[in-house]
This record gives C-alpha cells, structure tokens and sequence, in this order.
C-alpha cells in the first residue's frame, strides 16, 4: 500500500481545481451516485449542480479533498455550515422542510464519496473528522447526514459516530436523518424542540 491520501481543506478561489482534479471529482460523484442514467446532458448538469455544483461554488472555503501523490483527487467531502432550512438555495430539496427542527440544533450538513479502489482504507473516517474539527472550529453545534435508511451507508456514518434522529417519507421515499453533536447541548436543545413544536417525522 502506499502513502495515505493526504485530507486537504482550501478555497478554490485561492488554489483552485486544475482541469484534471475536476474531472476526477465529477468522476467520483458520478460513479458514486445512486442516479446512473440521464435522459439528457441537461438533466445530467442539473443533477450535478444540485448535489455537488452548488458546494462547490458557494461552500468551496467548506471542501476537503483526499489527494494521492501527484494531487490526484480520490475522494472527497462537501458540505455547509449553515442551517439548509434557513437558506433559500436549498428550498429545492424536501427534506430540508422535513428536518427543519432537526438541522436547527445539527447546522452543518455534508456529502461524502470515494474513488471505489480507496473505499475500506481509513480516508472516509478521515474526511468526516476533518470536517468535524473544521465545523466545531466555525461555531456548529452539530452536523448530519440525510440518507436512505436501507443503504450500507448508514453504518459507515454510526461507525463515525452519527446516530439515528429521525426518520420521514416525503413524495414517498424514506430517509433518515443521521446527526452528530459536537457537545452533550445539542441532544438537550433537541429535547426541549420536541417538548414544543409539532414534528413531522
């Protein structure tokens, strides 16, 4: 085995991705994804802007790649900071209005893929650590993920220590929204927003 892939965290407006970094990560986003087949090259770009464009224009300074030798780009994690249920820009996405009571006390929000032939070394443990330090660094008491509650995903995230928050079924597909906290406050503001509000999960 070789040197480990090297996790690294910089806004592309000041080191930005050279050509061939950028076709290595859309490489990985599409080879990663659960959509294989588009109708069209517009509905492939709109798939693409929804789920990792928009990070990346908008949430570069929040990007940690994992680079080989030579920068090769073998996985990589995007992901906000802020509230998705406080920002426009994501109203396009159900679970976002869902998880609204949720995401308020676990802010930073993440995606996560890996090249398949660097899957089961140790890299996605490291990416969601590095976003961890780098979240809690900005002031987010928490973070999650929302996933399929079938997909072999889920026990990737519990082994990094995300538990089950709840759990919905909007335009009748079910999610999960898996969540860490960042201190023992956010299970207690969770408690007392559940003591309040009505939830629909």
């Amino acid at each position: 085995m070789g040197r480990p892939a090297d996790i690294v965290n910089r806004p592309f407006s000041a080191a930005p991705l050279t050509p061939a970094q950028a076709a290595q990560l859309d490489d990985i986003f599409f080879s990663a994804s659960a959509t294989q087949t588009f109708d069209h090259a517009a509905e492939r770009a709109a798939f693409r802007e929804r789920w990792l464009g928009r990070y990346l224009l908008v949430d570069a300074a929040h990007v940690l790649l994992a680079l080989e030798g030579g920068g090769r780009v073998v996985g990589y994690l995007v992901g906000t900071i802020e509230d998705l249920a406080r920002s426009p820009r994501f109203a396009d996405i159900a679970s976002v209005r869902v998880f609204a009571h949720l995401s308020a006390v676990y802010p930073a929000h993440l995606h996560i893929n890996l090249a398949a032939n660097v899957r089961s070394q140790g890299i996605g443990g490291r990416l969601i650590e590095a976003f961890a330090a780098h979240a809690t660094a900005l002031g987010a008491p928490g973070m999650h993920v929302v996933t399929n509650p079938a997909s072999r995903n889920v026990r990737f995230y519990e082994r990094c220590g995300f538990h089950e928050a709840g759990r919905a079924s909007p335009n009748g597909r079910d999610i999960v929204f898996l969540a860490r906290a960042f201190s023992d406050a956010a299970p207690a503001a969770i408690k007392r927003k559940d003591q309040g509000d009505d939830i629909i999960t």
